[in-house]
């Protein structure tokens, strides 16, 4: 046992013990580790199913710490005042964690580290969530980057941190401090029957994540590029939950890929630029904040979207528009706490578009039912879709749900799979959706399919219209 002060590990968001450079320095320190997980006030206000996945991720971690001979202590409140407490209450010389990226968390981890160091405790953060920090990144003038490509281009021969090794074993404190039991903090509360339903589609921990990638990258990354748009084939990695919660770090997703394209691996190029798409999300989040809240182009302040709750936007959120495409995605959702990326492009298109919703409510509905939910890539991917963010989809590109329903699911396998409405014999999945979705609904698979909302051309006309008006008027 070391004589040195014990060091507090502080886990956010890197549920993991391999490729966590905040562990790895602890451990470095030569003293015990005391894992720590505080629920504080930003961890409160996470939507529903967020929320439940990262109660089954601090559940299966804490068993992962329990084989590495530590454990994991939860505590809940102010971070701030519940390290002070752990440092008081320990003896700890330090406090370690690994850096977040969105606003809220800046602002609450710069004044954790000043008041640590005000009363003399180490206080050291780390990266780990991503593969090159966001202030290293800069165009040729020495500002950020706000188009994709360019930046792809500034990265892709980039040195990445190389891979770190988990520790079989954690160094114990002599004595642990009390913590709260997982059960009473009701991370499912919210879910209410649909919990178990998601459940059953989690694949939760490190473990069950570098499976997910090593099974990609042997099986499906050659075709990746070809057929990543078919929602009813695996043909995608899955790993956007355990990404989300830090059980995979992206620096493992790059190497391994990075292996798997020198093989001559086919549609792995496409693979590392969809990792670095999620780099640039959180590139423009931390150079451009607003981006979380209001239109990324202010002009686009003045488009007519609703933003009223309305029956519109109810029958798009239970799966009930008519149209296969979006009801199937939005049932997926449901049902799995994800959805195809290819689905969330038409769901988000026909929410903004064809029923002029704004934004805010599709990104707010996700951040309730996305269990792999991201701010950075939730914001930025709506902004996308809709046409106010920087390096967006032209407005006028409005998705034909019912065009691209035969183009990338011709055989009906991923409408069959989600909609039970007019099948004899659905599949467990379509039911499902039954079983989760709240009772004040008044679902049920016998019932005959919901008529269109609105006629396509209809939808996309009065889009138009609105918007040549915006560009008229600027």
């Amino acid at each position: 046992m070391s004589n040195r002060p014990l060091v507090i590990w502080w886990i956010r968001r890197d549920l993991r013990l391999a490729d966590n450079p905040a562990l790895t320095a602890a451990l470095a320190n030569g003293a015990a580790v005391l894992p720590v997980y505080i629920l504080d006030a930003q961890d409160e206000a996470l939507g529903a199913a967020p929320k439940f996945r990262l109660g089954l991720g601090l559940e299966h971690f804490g068993r992962e710490l329990a084989k590495a001979g530590s454990r994991l202590i939860l505590r809940r409140g102010n971070a701030l005042d519940q390290l002070r407490q752990l440092v008081s209450e320990t003896g700890a010389g330090a406090v370690y964690w690994s850096r977040l990226y969105d606003p809220a968390a800046i602002k609450r981890d710069a004044e954790v580290k000043r008041q640590l160091k005000e009363q003399g405790t180490e206080a050291r953060s780390f990266g780990g969530r991503l593969l090159f920090e966001p202030w290293t990144v800069e165009t040729k003038a020495g500002g950020m980057f706000k188009v994709f490509t360019p930046f792809w281009k500034s990265v892709r021969t980039r040195a990445v941190d190389g891979l770190l090794p988990a520790p079989a074993v954690l160094p114990a404190p002599q004595s642990w401090p009390a913590g709260d039991d997982l059960a009473a903090w009701q991370m499912s509360a919210a879910m209410r029957r649909g919990a178990d339903v998601v459940a059953r589609h989690c694949r939760v921990g490190e473990a069950a994540a570098q499976d997910r990638l090593d099974t990609f990258l042997d099986k499906a990354v050659a075709a990746y590029k070809d057929r990543r748009d078919f929602p009813g084939e695996d043909a995608t990695s899955g790993l956007s939950e355990n990404l989300a919660w830090g059980e995979i770090s992206p620096h493992r997703m790059w190497h391994l890929g990075r292996t798997a394209m020198e093989r001559s691996s086919q549609g792995a190029e496409t693979f590392l630029k969809e990792v670095t798409w999620r780099e640039f999300a959180y590139h423009l989040m931390y150079h451009s904040p607003q981006i979380l809240t209001q239109n990324w182009r202010p002009e686009w302040e003045v488009f007519p979207w609703h933003e009223a709750e309305t029956p519109d936007l109810q029958g798009w959120q239970r799966g009930q528009t008519g149209y296969d495409f979006i009801d199937a995605a939005m049932r997926e959702l449901f049902v799995t706490g994800k959805m195809h990326n290819r689905a969330r492009m038409i769901a988000a298109s026909f929410l903004t578009k064809h029923l002029m919703m704004h934004w805010k409510l599709g990104m707010e509905w996700f951040s309730e039912t996305l269990v792999d939910w991201d701010p950075a890539s939730n914001a930025m991917g709506w902004q996308w879709v809709a046409g106010s963010g920087p390096d967006a989809a032209p407005f006028f590109r409005i998705f034909n749900p019912s065009g691209q329903l035969e183009k990338f699911d011709p055989s009906g396998l991923y409408t069959r799979r989600w909609i039970a409405e007019g099948q004899g014999r659905p599949p467990q999945t379509a039911l499902d959706f039954f079983e989760a979705a709240p009772l004040s609904w008044n679902l049920a698979p016998e019932m005959p399919r919901a008529a269109p909302m609105i006629p396509l051309q209809a939808g996309r006309e009065r889009a138009l219209t609105a918007y040549h008006e915006l560009r008229q008027n600027r």
